[in-house]
């Protein structure tokens, strides 16, 4: 590959979680201070990414990959995309406001999908390869959080307004990346878009266990994506958007240490410590605060390598061993469809009930209490806990029993 093709490649990954980021870690707090959104609220304005996670690879799979050369596509919706960030940082109306995230959403969450679909036509070997590429999106990610953070814009317009401009540019770009034609010859069915392929791994007792406790363990993240930028804003944690790309940070290097703990450790205590992280990450929440306990607030941020990698990426790894050669595909859908659309859905509504049931009332400080909210997650991931590690007997090889 030619350092030209690379530096393109690289800069769309940079661009992709650069508008992703801009808006979507600050989207409750800007709610809170523009509409004095309630917690259902917010937590219904974050289900919209979940919607059109479960639509998208309907889209891609079924639509684009059948008609259109991805490049063109990919650059239409991050234009689209553009138009419809500026409109929502103009928007002073909720309902409308909602409808118009739903609407950029489903424009967003194709180009995902997309532009690792361009990337990969172009590597030789996108297992060494794609990751240094696929950096550069986190990358993206922590320069967003860092500028909306120490610009103190984490209430303003300006986070969409960002991320349109962002948009734009990617949207150009895509028009130069490599040209990537549409397979009529292997276009997906509807099976497996949506992994239906890989149900004959639920004839496998640990996957089912594994597969539940994906879904459960949801709800949790849903708590951590929704409020954890409106909790540090509310407790007065400073430039809480820049600080909490320590996650992001923390989530790079924990995936660099997972593939050698993993055949040290096996797929049952990596998925355990995961579960287990959660727990103390809430807990850690529950009791910090912006005084003398922010180290709390730090060390519960910084355990999103933890929490995220040692479970979700350990879980795609245990999935692709069971499914073998032959289900690898649909088996990766079916739990990216179950986690990120269904998963995620139902986490964000709930998430956004249980955080609404801990209101407190007008002058009491603080908009709500917050150590009931954070107590609720860490029961839940307790829960999951106990539950996995009496009946979860998986050990990562292929086609457990």
């Amino acid at each position: 590959m030619s350092s030209t093709l690379r530096v393109k490649l690289s800069l769309a990954m940079f661009l992709e979680y650069f508008t992703w980021g801009a808006w979507y870690v600050t989207l409750g707090t800007y709610m809170i201070d523009q509409f004095q959104a309630g917690a259902v609220q917010i937590g219904s304005a974050y289900a919209n990414l979940s919607v059109a996670a479960i639509i998208s690879p309907f889209f891609v799979g079924l639509i684009a990959d059948r008609f259109f050369a991805a490049q063109r596509v990919m650059g239409v919706l991050h234009l689209a995309g553009a138009l419809t960030l500026y409109l929502l940082g103009t928007i002073s109306q909720p309902s409308l406001f909602w409808w118009l995230l739903l609407l950029y959403t489903l424009l967003y969450m194709p180009t995902m999908a997309l532009a690792n679909s361009i990337t990969f036509k172009q590597l030789r070997d996108g297992g060494k390869e794609f990751p240094y590429i696929r950096v550069f999106g986190t990358v993206g990610w922590i320069a967003a959080g860092l500028m909306v953070g120490f610009m103190g814009l984490e209430s303003s317009p300006w986070i969409f307004y960002i991320a349109a401009g962002s948009s734009v540019a990617l949207g150009i770009l895509s028009f130069y990346l490599p040209d990537t034609p549409p397979d009529r010859g292997n276009a997906a069915s509807l099976s497996t878009v949506l992994g239906l392929d890989a149900l004959v791994l639920f004839r496998n007792r640990s996957f089912i266990i594994f597969f539940v406790a994906s879904l459960a363990i949801c709800i949790p993240l849903s708590f951590y994506y929704s409020f954890a930028n409106p909790f540090l804003n509310d407790v007065g944690v400073t430039n809480a958007a820049g600080k909490m790309t320590l996650g992001q940070l923390s989530e790079f290097a924990f995936m660099l240490l997972i593939p050698l703990v993993f055949r040290r450790w096996g797929v049952k205590l990596l998925l355990t410590i995961g579960i287990a992280a959660w727990i103390l990450r809430y807990g850690l929440f529950a009791n910090g605060d912006a005084g003398a306990g922010i180290w709390m607030l730090y060390f519960g941020i910084l355990l999103h390598g933890v929490c995220y990698d040692f479970f979700f990426v350990t879980g795609q790894i245990y999935t692709d061993r069971q499914a073998g050669e032959r289900f690898k595909n649909a088996a990766q859908g079916l739990i990216t469809f179950a986690t990120y659309g269904v998963g995620m859905l139902i986490g964000s509504y709930v998430s956004g009930w249980i955080t609404h049931a801990y209101k407190l009332p007008e002058g009491a400080g603080d908009l709500y209490d917050w150590r009931g909210v954070w107590l609720v997650p860490a029961g839940i991931s307790l829960a999951i806990l106990v539950v996995f590690v009496m009946v979860f007997r998986g050990n990562g090889k292929q086609m457990d029993r």
